[in-house]
């Protein structure tokens, strides 16, 4: 498996995002934002959290029109695979590859702490290391994660079985707890906890590997 991990200013877990993949076994390559053109080869490009620009607009929206995410869209649209985490999904968000928006949390406040997910859909390359009704563990640390969606959407969501993982305890007042979304063709993730950070025993918990050994599996043997 070859994976990208796309770099903007402000991004804080590219390397957390970069070692996820290599322990799963992955060829990791680092992409600048301002690159026009992805590495050949990619299986799977990786929108790592932090704080692109500085989260000035909308958190995401300026990342979202850099030179790099037009060729994340191109590859997406081709039907490559895309995972996007916490500050990443905001921007799959603002770059139209997944629906809905991330607001301010709820209460108002930046939340930093390991939270319980129920993985909503094991019918993903993402999620297929798990079963449906897990409960798994990933820290979250964020001030908007609020997933903000209509009831229709929500209805569409739900009928689809794009959501991938809700929370136990909704920590910033999601939309219908959902914590991850799938595209339509199910090859794009956004989730905004983080599962790169949940794959070491040393540092908490190792419920992330799950997702990242399963992309390796399935990604070579493709």
């Amino acid at each position: 498996m070859h994976a990208g991990v796309v770099v903007f200013p402000g991004s804080n877990c590219d390397r957390d995002l970069a070692v996820a993949f290599e322990r799963a076994g992955a060829q990791v390559s680092m992409v600048w934002h301002k690159e026009s053109e992805l590495p050949q080869g990619l299986d799977i490009i990786g929108i790592p959290g932090g704080f692109s620009f500085g989260d000035y607009l909308r958190c995401g929206a300026i990342a979202a029109q850099s030179p790099i995410c037009r060729a994340v869209v191109d590859h997406a649209n081709r039907g490559g695979f895309v995972i996007g985490v916490c500050n990443g999904f905001q921007i799959l968000c603002e770059t139209g590859l997944l629906p809905g928006i991330l607001m301010r949390n709820a209460g108002l406040k930046f939340v930093c702490k390991t939270v319980e997910l129920t993985v909503a859909s094991a019918n993903c390359v993402f999620t297929s290391g798990y079963r449906k009704g897990q409960i798994v563990r990933y820290p979250v640390a964020h001030h908007d994660g609020n997933y903000t969606a209509d009831a229709n959407l929500i209805s569409r969501l739900n009928g689809e079985d794009r959501v991938a993982f809700r929370y136990g305890d909704n920590p910033n007042g999601s939309s219908d707890d959902i914590a991850g979304v799938l595209s339509q063709n199910r090859r794009v993730l956004g989730v905004m906890p983080h599962p790169e950070r949940a794959v070491d025993l040393a540092h908490g918990g190792d419920n992330g590997s799950s997702l990242f050994k399963a992309l390796a599996s399935v990604l070579e043997n493709a």
